[in-house]
């Protein structure tokens, strides 16, 4: 099972959309976004209110009227898009099993050995969540921007230009 809903992934490909290699923004409609993606128009609308409360991106006016980057691309890390749509996630949850041990009489208190400090797998499974998140704050849009850029010939950034017009 995943950690991350799939909102987080829609998210980080729409904010990549709205994005040039220059970091230079565009702006869309939620509609023209999911349909470029292949998903519903409600999933998303679920996803830019999220991204609009966390202001990642700002609603346009007029005809066509859609979203656009509420600041620099080098300044929304994957970090930032993960809480806006999924909010703070912890990849464990302690059960505090060391304190049901059977080795310990039932009924009374386990040692103080046992409870002093804090779980040494809780501890790890912190360290490991500091880690990943960490790497995801150190992830801009405009970063993933420029990755995919390099990998794509330049007729796949002009044909989805085309596309969203």
């Amino acid at each position: 099972m995943a950690l991350y809903s799939a909102g987080v992934e829609y998210g980080i490909h729409c904010l990549l959309f709205l994005t040039d290699e220059k970091g230079d923004g565009r702006e869309a409609s939620v509609r023209t976004l999911a349909e470029l993606q292949g998903v519903p128009p409600e999933l998303l609308a679920k996803v830019f209110t999220r991204l609009a409360k966390a202001n990642l991106v700002v609603a346009t006016e007029g005809v066509r009227g859609g979203f656009r980057l509420a600041r620099p691309a080098d300044e929304i890390t994957v970090l930032d898009i993960v809480r806006a749509i999924d909010g703070d996630k912890e990849i464990f949850e302690c059960r505090n099993v060391r304190q049901r041990c059977a080795v310990f009489q039932t009924g009374c208190p386990e040692p103080d050995w046992e409870s002093a400090g804090p779980c040494s797998i809780h501890a790890v499974m912190l360290q490991a969540q500091q880690r990943m998140e960490e790497a995801l704050a150190q992830q801009t849009i405009l970063d993933i921007v420029r990755r995919v850029a390099r990998k794509t010939p330049p007729e796949y950034g002009e044909q989805v230009l085309k596309w969203m017009n």
